[in-house]
């Protein structure tokens, strides 16, 4: 259910809602044609291949994401930080596309970073105006449509609840619907409790309620069924909301295979156009901070190589994507060398560490060599942390969903490092913390949520005081 369906003039507001999508590309190809003629440079085969492209990826990269599957209607803030991440990735990503080409130096070097700076404004400006006008008129009396809720429970009523605090989904709740009395629902007269559920059919009719939502226990499957029969001389669309949705889900959607509807309750979030837009970032990022810190790493190995006898480059197995073992690289920074069935975590001043790795443990810099494993695909530069296959084998057993955190590829940094949960485990109730942020993670993942764990990730390595 992606289009506003729930209000009255809804091809209108779907148009509406595509041309929200064409506003990007719009502007930022018209601020790029204007600023040729600004400065007097020829807009030729180059430049419309830039413009071509832009209208390619734009419209997916700058896509804002669904708060809600039944609104359209983001903060002015929300608009703001969300565009300015989003340009930034496709920024990232057409620079990735000029380096592999070898056509970045093909363009004036003036009207390219003036495009990349300034255009956000009128990108924001106009954004903020065009949701303004589609704010006024799906809010407008005309558009808002009423609804009921057959069923008194947990479910209906954090539904009743989210669609009061949202006025953009354009619905008005009237009361419920349930065979039990006020007294056995605990309520008072006038809370809300319309009658029982023999008579949802005849009020829907007299009061012309425009939506119905069906939140019965699915134990109650027959009467789920009478009520659709009883139901089919109204004119109101009906919705069932299945009481799973009280349960801890994964990027929960719901689809049809060839005409079956089936509700994901848990999947990745980087299907379709999302995972490319991953992998797309993760290939142009890491590129490009190899190719910067290129003599910096080769430093950094030649000193590990004089300072300890031993391997320049640390491997070892840990889970990857769907629980398939990886070899994730680190520079060495210990004396010993540990990738079997018992695997013990590094303490504070421990002695196995050598003096170099110390200082590479401090700053994160031995988890550098882990761009390779993102160029090559068994990583991503955000995600859960792997852990290693002793440890993972250890933890599976203890902690309910920790195995969920794989399905998604596994990252240099991630939302629980950034917010403290990194270092050392020593207690059960450090690692469920970290587990709680990564699944939290594949619960919430957008392009920018990804740009601002890797901004908070770099000051964080230079403050943190848990690596050693």
């Amino acid at each position: 259910m992606n289009e506003p369906i729930v209000f009255k003039r809804s091809v209108l507001i779907g148009q509406l809602v595509l041309m929200q999508l064409l506003v990007p590309p719009i502007v930022a190809i018209g601020m790029l044609f204007a600023l040729t003629l600004a400065y007097e440079v020829r807009f030729d085969a180059e430049f419309r291949m830039l413009a071509i492209l832009v209208a390619i990826l734009a419209p997916l990269v700058m896509k804002r994401p669904q708060v809600s599957t039944l609104t359209v209607l983001p903060r002015w803030g929300s608009i703001t930080v969300s565009l300015v991440m989003r340009w930034l990735v496709l920024l990232a990503l057409l620079f990735a596309i000029g380096y592999a080409t070898k056509t970045s130096t093909e363009f004036s070097r003036r009207v390219v970073l003036t495009w990349a700076v300034i255009t956000p404004i009128p990108l924001i400006l106009v954004s903020i105006a065009f949701n303004e006008i589609v704010r006024q008129f799906m809010l407008a009396p005309s558009n808002l449509r009423t609804a009921v809720v057959a069923g008194y429970n947990e479910v209906s009523i954090a539904l009743a609840e989210r669609i009061l605090a949202d006025p953009g989904l354009g619905i008005r709740v009237t009361g419920y619907f349930d065979d039990r009395s006020v007294e056995r629902l605990g309520l008072t007269a006038g809370q809300g409790l319309l009658g029982g559920l023999s008579g949802l059919a005849s009020y829907v009719n007299s009061a012309r309620i425009d939506l119905i939502f069906i939140a019965l226990p699915m134990r109650q499957v027959q009467r789920v069924v009478d009520l659709l029969d009883e139901l089919r001389d109204t004119t109101a669309s009906i919705y069932f909301v299945p009481d799973i949705f009280v349960m801890d889900l994964i990027q929960s959607r719901t689809a049809d295979i060839s005409g079956v509807p089936i509700v994901a309750m848990c999947e990745t979030p980087f299907q379709g156009s999302r995972g490319l837009v991953k992998r797309l970032m993760d290939i142009a990022i890491s590129a490009v901070v190899l190719l910067l810190l290129s003599p910096f790493l080769l430093l950094i190995a030649t000193l590990i190589k004089l300072g300890s006898p031993g391997p320049v480059i640390f491997r070892q197995r840990r889970y990857g994507l769907d629980g398939q073992i990886i070899d994730v690289y680190k520079f060495r920074t210990m004396k010993v060398v540990e990738d079997g069935p018992q695997v013990t975590q590094v303490t504070r001043n421990d002695p196995r560490v050598t003096s170099i790795g110390r200082f590479l443990r401090r700053f994160s810099i031995d988890e550098l060599p882990q761009l390779l494993n993102v160029l090559g695909g068994s990583m991503s530069l955000v995600g859960p942390r792997p852990h290693a296959v002793a440890h993972n084998e250890e933890y599976r057993r203890l902690i309910k969903g920790y195995m969920v955190r794989h399905k998604v590829l596994p990252g240099i940094t991630g939302l629980a490092q950034v917010n403290g949960c990194r270092g050392e485990t020593s207690r059960l109730e450090e690692m469920k913390a970290r587990i709680e942020y990564d699944l939290d993670y594949l619960r919430q993942w957008t392009p920018s949520l990804d740009i601002r764990i890797l901004f908070l990730t770099a000051v964080q390595v230079l403050r943190d005081r848990k690596a050693y």
